[in-house]
């Protein structure tokens, strides 16, 4: 049987510990018993991505991704996103990006170094804000993979990104056309509805965590202007 080894912790900012823990050949990020992300799981955080591409006119968006994780998100939009686009990824926790560039190099490659790449370690929601207030560029997507989704367990914080207010300052971000793709571990029926009265057009999917049709099921809600 394999042992799981635990490589690192991190201390999230006003939020609770995470822990980088690996397993034979793989690596998890662990919050208490959560198992929050996994190497052996990735499909619903690639298709996070690839299916917002699918909703996007052009293949050279600026698009905003909230949590680079263990950056699955991330080089699926790249694949699929032309030499003129642009990937702001807002990570909260520095070892996350120290984790990537460490112990999971191998799965890292040269992302990082990607042209396309504007990495920000801050809360996603003030780049967000950021674009309200006209001090950056407004957004052709914004993909939210924060804590476990509309239903934060990490960061009490987090919760404002899902609140009434916080989908009214992403939506106000949004190019015309824009997309708004939130990742959750589960289905929320009331999250569906806030998205809703927030005035988007709201499509709602399902995705295994693994492209076998296999593991557990995530929701991606995909909110268009």
């Amino acid at each position: 049987m394999l042992e799981r080894k635990l490589i690192d912790t991190a201390q999230v900012p006003d939020g609770e510990e995470l822990q980088l823990i690996s397993h034979g050949r793989d690596f998890m990020i662990v919050f208490q018993r959560n198992e929050l992300m996994s190497t052996r799981m990735q499909y619903s955080e690639e298709q996070l991505a690839e299916q917002t591409m699918d909703r996007l006119k052009g293949s050279e968006p600026r698009m905003l991704i909230g949590g680079y994780g263990m950056g699955f998100t991330l080089r699926a939009a790249l694949a699929r996103m032309g030499p003129g686009g642009q990937a702001v990824v807002a990570e909260l926790v520095p070892e996350i990006i120290e984790w990537a560039k460490g112990p999971m190099a191998h799965l890292t490659g040269d992302t990082l170094d990607d042209p396309r790449l504007d990495l920000k370690i801050c809360d996603v929601m003030a780049l967000i804000d950021d674009a309200n207030d006209g001090t950056c560029e407004k957004f052709d997507a914004i993909l939210l993979d924060v804590d476990n989704g509309p239903d934060g367990i990490v960061r009490e914080e987090n919760n404002r990104l899902y609140s009434r207010t916080g989908l009214a300052r992403a939506r106000d971000a949004l190019k015309p056309g824009g997309v708004l793709a939130i990742w959750s571990a589960a289905a929320d029926p009331a999250f569906n509805k806030r998205l809703r009265d927030a005035r988007f057009q709201v499509e709602e999917r399902f995705f295994r965590a693994r492209p076998n049709n296999k593991g557990p099921r995530h929701t991606i809600w995909f909110a268009k202007l």
